[in-house]
């Protein structure tokens, strides 16, 4: 599938990169974890109405025959070390697995592999350099154990780069959700980090539907806005799948006048990449979707996401969903009451604007 680009509106066209902009003390960016899990909290965004709740809140404020939609991926320990014939240190970032045996991979080193050269990964694991695409090399395993076992055995967790400290065992459980089933992503859906298996029994005791899409998150979800016209920014690519109940569920909510939940922003990006003909189609995809204000959504009313970082393209998403305006006044609220940032952080459910 061609890779699908969110349609900016006039009005977006002026819109500029410091619109985009706040001012965020370092402290509040969280380093670790809550001690348990669930344990943080939420901010309602309901237009300028705000409300500060518990986390936990998530299950009074959902109804029965609601579809949440929620990202399976699973983070893989994508970061491994090794060095080059020469013994030039090397330091590599799986980006995608294409194949048993092939990745698509940043490499840091001194000077940068040559194709066809080898390298040597934790002192055990050959792989040959094939080709490389601008900031990307691919990297074919030479071993006969399929590179998912390889990452698994050798590899290290991917922490985003704002975790200023090394990646410790607790990460391994805790930078995963409970629900994590497909292998491929490099940076977890955070906003489903705060959910417990004793949660999601809790909802479906309620009667929410709880529906799955896949998305494997990359590298690309830190990569900087680097053009003041946002219009000019150029969108990473990931991969993603949307299941046939998935669509019937979503379908079946609407039509009883329910709503659609996306926990997180990549299920919404999903979401809406397979609704880009209009209605909502099942199957597998790949999509550079850049969504912001202007953009008209197709099916999702209500977004469960983390607070996200200064002039990113995913606080452009949820200025999109929930306004300009009212994102900016929720994230002045969130650093005046001490709200926990990002990957680790507290919680936001946004209701969306009117159309």
């Amino acid at each position: 599938m061609e890779g699908i680009i969110g349609r900016f509106t006039r009005a977006n066209e002026l819109m500029q990169l410091s619109d985009f902009d706040y001012h965020l003390p370092d402290e509040l960016i969280a380093q670790h974890p809550p001690e348990h899990r669930g344990a943080s909290r939420l901010l309602h965004v309901d237009g300028l109405a705000l409300a500060d709740l518990s986390f936990g809140a998530v299950l009074e404020r959902i109804q029965p025959g609601d579809v949440m939609v929620f990202n399976d991926t699973r983070v893989i320990k994508a970061r491994l070390f090794g060095e080059k014939a020469s013994g030039g240190k090397v330091e590599a970032l799986v980006e995608r697995v294409l194949d048993e045996h092939t990745v698509w991979a940043h490499v840091r080193a001194s000077k940068s592999p040559k194709p066809g050269s080898t390298i040597t990964f934790a002192g055990r694991w050959q792989a040959e350099m094939v080709e490389r695409d601008d900031a990307l090399f691919k990297l074919r395993f030479l071993d006969a154990e399929n590179v998912f076992d390889i990452l698994e055995a050798s590899g290290k967790l991917p922490l985003p780069p704002y975790i200023e400290r090394d990646t410790d065992s607790d990460d391994d459980s805790r930078y995963q959700t409970v629900y994590a089933r497909e292998r491929g992503a490099v940076a977890a859906p955070t906003a489903g980090l705060h959910f417990t298996e004793a949660m999601l029994d809790a909802l479906r005791a309620k009667g929410v539907i709880l529906a799955y899409v896949t998305l494997h998150v990359g590298a690309g979800t830190f990569q900087p806005v680097r053009v003041e016209n946002i219009a000019e920014h150029k969108m990473h690519s990931e991969i993603y799948e949307i299941p046939p109940a998935t669509v019937d569920a979503i379908a079946a909510a609407h039509a009883a006048g329910r709503k659609v939940l996306a926990v997180g922003t990549t299920s919404m990006r999903a979401l809406e990449s397979a609704a880009q003909g209009g209605a909502l189609v099942a199957g597998r995809g790949e999509t550079d979707i850049f969504i912001t204000p202007g953009y008209r959504f197709r099916v999702v009313d209500r977004l469960l996401t983390n607070f996200h970082l200064p002039k990113s393209t995913l606080l452009m998403l949820v200025s999109a969903f929930a306004g300009v305006e009212p994102i900016r006044n929720a994230y002045r609220h969130a650093v005046e009451h001490r709200y926990r940032f990002f990957s680790y952080g507290d919680a936001m459910l946004l209701e969306k604007q009117a159309d």
